[in-house]
């Protein structure tokens, strides 16, 4: 006795291939917004080219960073505020690569997800283009992938990752020395570390996302907590080219007491001042409301740091004032000293 079977489609499995399809259409002049020199072909290939030599390195070494943007992509999700987690995600690879001495050439995204929305993943790569634009980097592909019974409805993943170019011989960290000038560049908030412990510390307090944030009662909570990682290439790049960046740290993951080190050779350690700057209202407010530790705010947040930058002493002034002038705010935060390890001094205010 035979059973006749009825037929199945994919799309009844949960993946719409068409959907797929029409996101690549939708997205594709956010894309070719990023367009570079040195792009060859982009979307809709197997694979994408690009030309080193096109982008004008004649003996160029390839530098490349992977990462995501953690549990902000969760606050996102809840909030259904999707079109600044594409920046965070850009920025995190790319300031990496210019730490190295690397200019961000291109990048690719990955976009997992249960069931497809459209509208949902197009917001998000918008701001991925946005990063990659703000970073002189061309968004050259990417994958969407659609997978029942992965993900929760509505909820997603992300991953980037990007590669960039410097000329043979001139990567960073390259001649630090004791006596050099650190020097910290501002965040713009929370950037993408953290969040984490910035949700446990909403959950004990009892806040909605949308309710007014107490370190910004104008904006909601989620929107403010939210704010997109500062990209720092243009800056770095132009402090590079300018002479006497030593090294660059993108205080990310471990704060200032774990990433300022790695660019620092054996023997050496730094000796920062604690009160150089300010701490934002949002890293106060955690602060309180967390009862967190000086020790604990300077490793896991940037508290108020996103890039340390160490220069050559007698560079300082002038590097600080071309970076000024181009939007940073800047601060000395100490120096460059005899014996491994971190020595804060004064409090965080």
């Amino acid at each position: 006795m035979s059973t006749e079977r009825t037929s199945l489609t994919y799309a009844e499995a949960g993946v719409d291939i068409d959907a797929g399809n029409a996101l690549v259409e939708k997205i594709g002049p956010a894309a070719a917004r990023t367009n570079r020199s040195g792009v060859m072909a982009g979307l809709g290939g197997f694979g994408a080219l690009f030309d080193p030599k096109a982008a004008g390195f004649t003996d160029p070494v390839l530098v490349a960073a992977t990462d995501g943007v953690g549990t902000k992509l969760r606050i996102a999700i809840d909030t259904g505020i999707l079109s600044t987690v594409g920046i965070d995600l850009v920025a995190m690879c790319v300031n990496d690569l210019v730490c190295q001495g690397a200019e961000p050439l291109f990048f690719l995204d990955y976009f997992a997800t249960g069931k497809l929305d459209a509208e949902a993943a197009s917001s998000v790569i918008e701001g991925i283009a946005e990063g990659c634009a703000q970073a002189g980097c061309a968004l050259i592909g990417g994958e969407t992938a659609e997978m029942p019974g992965m993900y929760g409805d509505g909820d997603f993943d992300l991953a980037g990752f990007s590669v960039g170019a410097m000329e043979r011989g001139q990567s960073l960290p390259a001649n630090v020395a004791s006596g050099d000038v650190i020097l910290g560049l501002a965040s713009d908030g929370l950037h993408s570390n953290g969040f984490s412990l910035v949700r446990r510390v909403v959950e004990r307090e009892g806040l909605a996302w949308d309710a007014p944030a107490p370190f910004a009662p104008e904006t909601s909570l989620g929107a403010a907590l939210l704010t997109p990682t500062r990209l720092y290439v243009r800056a770095i790049l132009a402090a590079i080219k300018a002479g006497g960046l030593h090294g660059a740290a993108h205080i990310t993951g471990g704060g200032l007491t774990e990433n300022l080190p790695r660019v620092l050779p054996k023997g050496l350690g730094a000796e920062i001042d604690l009160t150089a700057w300010r701490l934002p209202p949002v890293f106060a407010w955690l602060g309180e409301a967390g009862a967190l530790a000086p020790e604990e705010m300077l490793k896991t947040f940037n508290a108020g740091i996103g890039m340390a930058l160490v220069v050559a002493p007698d560079r300082a002034e002038a590097l600080a004032a071309e970076l000024t002038g181009m939007g940073e705010r800047v601060c000395v935060l100490g120096q460059v000293s005899e014996g491994e390890g971190m020595r804060y001094s004064g409090a965080l205010s």
